[in-house]
């Protein structure tokens, strides 16, 4: 029982350095909230709504794609196991929860992404740093002489590549001087993650294929970066017409 109960309730490293990422990106998006005209309690209850319905919304749509397994352990619903998850279920149920917030507490939209912008680029580099240590995202064998061992090859540091790559990311974003055009900021984080997704995706070997040759990540890093662009020329457009006028 001592064990069933261990393996229930004790999280795993990556998880813990992805909560530690959420703190810490929560921690400097209260810093500039009052720059992009958010205030740090809405921005606060904001994240929070979002985090329960990640987490709950991820469990709750895996259990019904399992509904059979689940009823035959309901405890398994309550473990902090990252495997028993549906992502793209939590994301769908973080981003309806916070949009309803935002509108009923009459956020700006464009405010409220920029306000979140600090805490996004701190979580995409805690990202990078728990799939180095759970060892998914892996990438190709190579005989590069910074190749790391893992799954019994030598093979490119995807993870740190993608580490590297979030952290660079972050500084631009966190040293960029404010810009009174709201959305731009988040726009450009948006832009700049989707670009070294599309490099990035091509040495992992872990990739879904599309067709037999089209790594998943980077349809889909390419059609955020065309939607980043696009809207990051619209916003521009809107914001010297309302200042025309």
């Amino acid at each position: 029982m001592i064990e069933l109960f261990r393996s229930l309730f004790t999280p795993p490293r990556h998880m813990i350095l992805l909560v530690a990422a959420a703190w810490l990106g929560m921690t400097l998006s209260e810093k500039r909230a009052t720059r992009h005209n958010v205030s740090i309690e809405a921005l606060n209850n904001l994240t929070f709504y979002g985090l329960i319905a990640f987490i709950l919304g991820g469990r709750l749509f895996f259990a019904f794609g399992h509904i059979d397994a689940f009823l035959k352990s309901p405890l398994s619903l309550f473990a902090l196991n990252p495997d028993l998850f549906d992502a793209l279920g939590g994301v769908v149920a973080a981003i309806l929860t916070m949009l309803i917030y935002g509108q009923r507490q009459k956020l700006d939209l464009w405010n409220t992404f920029d306000a979140l912008t600090p805490l996004l680029s701190v979580l995409m580099v805690g990202l990078g740093l728990s799939h180095l240590a759970a060892g998914t995202a892996f990438g190709q064998p190579t005989d590069l002489p910074w190749a790391i061992n893992l799954w019994n090859a030598d093979r490119h540091p995807t993870q740190i590549y993608e580490t590297l790559a979030a952290l660079l990311t972050f500084g631009l974003v966190w040293t960029l001087k404010p810009n009174p055009r709201s959305g731009l900021l988040f726009l450009t984080f948006t832009a700049l993650t989707a670009g070294w997704t599309i490099f990035l995706a091509a040495f992992r070997a872990d990739s879904t294929l599309l067709l037999g040759k089209f790594h998943a990540e980077q349809v889909i890093a390419w059609a955020v970066l065309a939607m980043s662009l696009g809207l990051y020329e619209w916003r521009i457009q809107i914001i010297e017409k309302e200042i025309n006028l």
